[in-house]
């Protein structure tokens, strides 16, 4: 088996979805790098799960605060919000080994966006999500593979995940190769339940993503609606769908164009129903937002491709002020 040891950095919805069921498959020793209430509930309930009415809960694993303690991965899931990023990569070096991959199933744009990828903008930092760099000497390039979460997840309690629905994951190379390790990650998703696609282009799979959510997730955290509420708003539509078509431009410039327009994703949204985005869920619980990763980020690459992006500017200086107000993002 090549993914025996298999750890988990960060619990929370996601990760403890992944995690719990990644936990029952035969010959996995599940860990969890986790801290305060959360790993306290590890080590005295373990990881439960809600899913289709059914909790399932998984104790025989190790749970420390420490990475130290759990020692060198097959793989490591990298679960957390983004601006929790900077603190995994300086700690997350005893989990890794020559060969331990690092999945990084996370919302928005990744710091390893453009590696090898983007034609004459490869390789360029993105500094909006990696800092003086720090992210990217800490987990280099050839540990890594990407993951798109297409599902709905949140914590009724510390270590206790309601899934709420969908249940896909998207994975791949950054470099689009389908190599051996991918492969055997594709399987092991799949017998543990998972609706997983393997892709040849996860950068596209992160952006259409993306697409949807760097407009309703802030937009939801600004104004406290729900999605049926910002969709059915004429003006917020307007404005929303005037951001995507930037993102469609900046897109194109780098080799991912989208063959759809805002209205057609408009419609996959209204599917869903009524539902709180996951940054309306942090503001709600005090938590740190993600704003960089997905409207930050975006912005930055219009800069580097040279695609105007006033509307998305507007949207990142009043969720930003916003956010800072409430105090979960810094400040100048």
């Amino acid at each position: 088996m090549m993914f025996q040891k298999i750890c988990i950095y960060g619990a929370g919805s996601i990760g403890g979805w992944i995690g719990a069921r990644l936990a029952h498959q035969p010959g996995v020793e599940l860990s969890v790098v986790s801290r305060g209430e959360t790993l306290a509930a590890l080590k005295t309930s373990g990881l439960r799960l809600h899913m289709a009415g059914v909790l399932t809960s998984h104790s025989a694993l190790a749970a420390s605060s420490h990475p130290a303690d759990l020692g060198v991965q097959d793989l490591v899931i990298v679960a957390v919000k983004a601006p929790s990023l900077a603190d995994v990569a300086a700690h997350i070096a005893p989990l890794l080994g020559p060969n331990t991959v690092v999945l990084t199933a996370m919302n928005g744009v990744p710091w390893w966006f453009l590696q090898g990828f983007g034609g004459v903008h490869a390789n360029t930092p993105l500094s909006s999500v990696d800092p003086q760099g720090r992210i990217a000497k800490s987990i280099s390039a050839e540990h890594l593979v990407g993951c798109v979460v297409h599902a709905s997840c949140s914590l009724r309690s510390p270590a206790e995940v309601q899934h709420h629905f969908g249940n896909g994951l998207i994975i791949g190379e950054p470099s689009g190769l389908v190599s051996e390790r991918v492969q055997a990650l594709h399987a092991m998703l799949q017998n543990a339940g998972f609706d997983t696609t393997l892709s040849a282009h996860i950068q596209k799979d992160i952006w259409y993503k993306l697409w949807g959510n760097m407009t309703i997730n802030p937009v939801s955290a600004l104004t406290g609606a729900t999605t049926d509420k910002i969709l059915n708003d004429p003006l917020v539509l307007k404005f929303i769908s005037q951001v995507m078509l930037e993102a469609k431009s900046i897109g194109a410039a780098i080799g991912i164009p989208i063959d759809q327009n805002p209205e057609d994703r408009h419609a996959v949204t209204r599917k869903l129903g009524a539902f709180k985005s996951s940054m309306l869920q942090d503001v709600e619980a005090k938590r740190a937002v993600e704003l960089d990763a997905l409207v930050g980020a975006v912005r930055e690459l219009g800069q580097i491709t040279g695609v105007a992006t006033p509307f998305t500017d507007a949207l990142y200086g009043l969720a930003r002020l916003r956010m800072q107000e409430l105090g979960l993002y810094p400040t100048a």
